[in-house]
């Protein structure tokens, strides 16, 4: 096996193990995926917590119905609203409610909990706790891979 079939089957494994480490988090304490709180995070840092829905499927590299389908059940439970544009009858946005506000803000302190325990060290992995540095060029290799964190 090739060293790079061999990293990318690694990082399919690391995310694999990651997003059910948040699954888990998330759904214990919120009651939303790890796929719910990107999608609110990526509202929560747009103007006015208000995306075009177009928009927000490019930001997080989904299709249109991906997202729809993504958005119904934060809709049923109230943390997201879709609203229409005034003056273009086929543009849809959606929109954070005031609950998905509050509720964002308890998500994202259970994400960087969470994210503070995975790099911390043998509690969740075989190895000693990343440093700072570590951490750093994880995030720049994942970029040079395509990567989106919190800005991008």
């Amino acid at each position: 096996m090739s060293d790079a079939l061999d990293a990318a089957l690694r990082l399919v494994r690391a995310q694999t193990a990651l997003v059910r480490r948040f699954d888990a988090r998330l759904g214990g304490l919120h009651g939303v995926s790890l796929a719910d709180f990107t999608l609110l995070l990526r509202l929560g840092q747009a103007p006015g917590g208000r995306m075009r829905r177009v928009d927000l499927a490019e930001a997080l590299g989904l299709t249109a119905s991906g997202v729809t389908r993504g958005l119904a059940p934060l809709e049923r439970i109230g943390l997201v609203t879709r609203e229409s544009d005034a003056r273009d009858a086929r543009v849809a946005y959606a929109s954070l409610t005031g609950t998905g506000r509050e509720r964002l803000k308890e998500m994202l302190a259970t994400a960087e909990e969470t994210a503070a325990e995975i790099f911390s060290g043998p509690a969740w992995s075989s190895g000693p706790a990343w440093s700072e540095q570590d951490i750093a060029l994880l995030s720049g290799l994942l970029t040079r891979l395509g990567g989106r964190g919190l800005t991008g």
